[in-house]
């Protein structure tokens, strides 16, 4: 049974790890939309690439001429993000620490 409380304690690390970059993918890009950046630049379009689509999902939900014009999908999707590793990851952890 330790293999695979083991197996699962990897697992939940390496999600946990994986949401945390996540995380700080939407605090940089939102951080860079503050300022103008080259649309062209290899870092900016991985970026752009990786955290549209879910901060895209969140603002069709979300009516941002609602609310001023500031767009809050960023903390929202961080929100998210927190809520999975508090709750999901934190289950992996006790279910691999009970085998």
């Amino acid at each position: 049974m330790f293999v695979a409380a083991n197996f699962l304690t990897t697992v939940a690390w390496l999600l946990d790890k994986v949401l945390d970059l996540y995380s700080w993918a939407f605090i940089i890009a939102a951080l860079l939309s503050w300022v103008n950046p080259d649309p062209y630049n290899p870092i900016v379009r991985f970026l752009r690439s990786v955290t549209e689509p879910v901060l895209y999902r969140i603002r069709r939900v979300l009516n941002i001429s609602a609310y001023g014009g500031i767009d809050f999908s960023p903390i929202i999707a961080i929100l998210g993000i927190q809520f999975i590793r508090m709750f999901f990851i934190k289950t992996l952890f006790d279910i691999a620490g009970q085998m």
